[in-house]
């Protein structure tokens, strides 16, 4: 069972994670909504595709676009649609 933790918080589990690029891409059920708020921030991946971030929330600290995912990804990259994966910080364990 994979667990994302920041600031003492498990923002996702799940032992259905898909891992990309050393990356582990949690399930959207497997997410903790309640400390994920949509970011305007977009990057590009060349095989991937477009990138959304969330800024993740937690006992009044910010972590800005910690968090990433493909909403429609290349057909390539089609095993991780709306999976969420983290960064900056993000304990993954």
């Amino acid at each position: 069972m994979k667990k994302a933790i920041w600031n003492g918080v498990v923002l996702a589990e799940s032992d259905q994670t898909v891992v990309v690029e050393g990356n582990h891409y949690f399930p959207p059920d497997s997410i903790n909504q309640e400390y994920f708020k949509e970011s305007s921030r977009q990057t590009t991946c060349p095989w991937k595709g477009l990138a959304s971030y969330y800024d993740i929330e937690v006992n009044g600290d910010t972590n800005s676009g910690a968090a990433w995912y493909y909403q429609n990804p290349s057909s390539a990259a089609a095993e991780i649609k709306d999976h969420v994966a983290f960064w900056k910080g993000v304990e993954v364990v």
